[in-house]
């Protein structure tokens, strides 16, 4: 069955414009306070009408002012009574107010509508004794605990500062060992690089050194021999064989390249 539900939008509070406020949350612990018809204050409303604005304040009920702030402990302590509103325009924003009947099994609840916002605003408190006081022990209150707790002897701890960790004497063991390479005997290395050159034609020459494992010095010596480095061109910086060890047929540019072709 499909979890939707229908909302009721008979009569005309779809038509009715209600305000959408912000306000603090120890002062809405307050309201909870007072009973069903109860009156927790009053608003009042000015328009400015060379500015075409409104002047709104809430006045929070004496009664409620006088209580304790929800969740304080201190009984002189109490709510500030004067809050002004912030207004802010709705804007191309479309708001609403619902509401949902209470009943035991979530079919027989039933939503309607209560009427589209025409005025956002905040409801700030002024600033005052008793709210700094109130600010002031909220924030204590959420503190967390400090726990003091005497130590009958010294701490010695189990990490101590060294000059070098074992992981970088390990790193800097294995680099050394790589970097000694040894010489290994000619024809070996020639195998090596022609069997690479019949992989691929073209390599770059730290590739030719990870694959014959040989000093650069050494290597190049033999590269010198039997091939070539390319200058420029799409392979450049590139080594190949040279044109009597290669395996492959040239291409036709290079056979526009050569000397002896007409």
């Amino acid at each position: 069955m499909s979890g939707k539900k229908e909302v009721n939008l008979s009569g005309l509070r779809q038509n009715k414009g209600v305000w959408l406020v912000k306000v603090p949350k120890y002062l809405s612990q307050q309201w909870e306070k007072v009973t069903e018809k109860g009156e927790v204050g009053k608003i009042s409303i000015e328009k400015y009408v060379s500015k075409s604005s409104l002047s709104v304040c809430f006045t929070l009920n004496e009664e409620l002012a006088a209580m304790t702030a929800a969740g304080e402990k201190e009984e002189s302590l109490q709510a500030p009574r004067e809050y002004p509103f912030t207004m802010h325009t709705v804007g191309a924003q479309t708001m609403a107010i619902f509401s949902q009947t209470d009943a035991e099994s979530e079919r027989e609840r039933e939503i309607s509508l209560e009427g589209t916002v025409v005025h956002r605003a905040e409801c700030r408190p002024v600033v005052s004794d008793s709210y700094m006081k109130l600010k002031r022990l909220q924030v204590e209150s959420v503190k967390p605990q400090r726990l003091v707790q005497q130590l009958d002897r010294a701490v010695a701890t189990v990490f101590r500062p060294v000059a070098n960790h074992d992981f970088n004497l390990e790193y800097e063991k294995k680099k050394k060992s790589d970097g000694k390479m040894v010489r290994a005997d000619r024809q070996l290395v020639l195998d090596l690089l022609f069997s690479a050159f019949e992989k691929h034609q073209y390599y770059s020459f730290k590739d030719l050194v990870d694959i014959t494992k040989q000093p650069v010095t050494y290597l190049k010596e033999i590269m010198r021999e039997i091939g070539v480095c390319n200058r420029k061109g799409a392979h450049k910086s590139t080594w190949e064989l040279k044109p009597e060890y290669r395996h492959y047929q040239p291409s036709e540019e290079e056979e526009q390249k050569s000397p002896n072709s007409i």
